[in-house]
């Protein structure tokens, strides 16, 4: 699975850990990702969604019956 969100391509970001003496290591920041199911144009569709945009497509499709 591609850590992406398919409905705004939100993805892994990398950049340093700072310590207090100011020392870096490289670390990654994740997104929250989901597995949903929706109807889309009638067909059943897998989505993999970060909760931001799963706010936002609860109120646009409906669940699967």
């Amino acid at each position: 699975m591609a850590r992406r969100c398919d409905i705004c391509g939100k993805g892994t970001v990398t950049g340093n850990s700072v310590s207090h003496s100011h020392r870096k290591t490289r670390r990654v920041w994740k997104p929250n990702l989901h597995k949903i199911k929706r109807v889309v144009n009638g067909k059943v569709v897998h989505l993999n969604v970060c909760t931001k945009c799963l706010k936002k497509i609860d109120e646009l499709m409906p669940l699967p019956k």
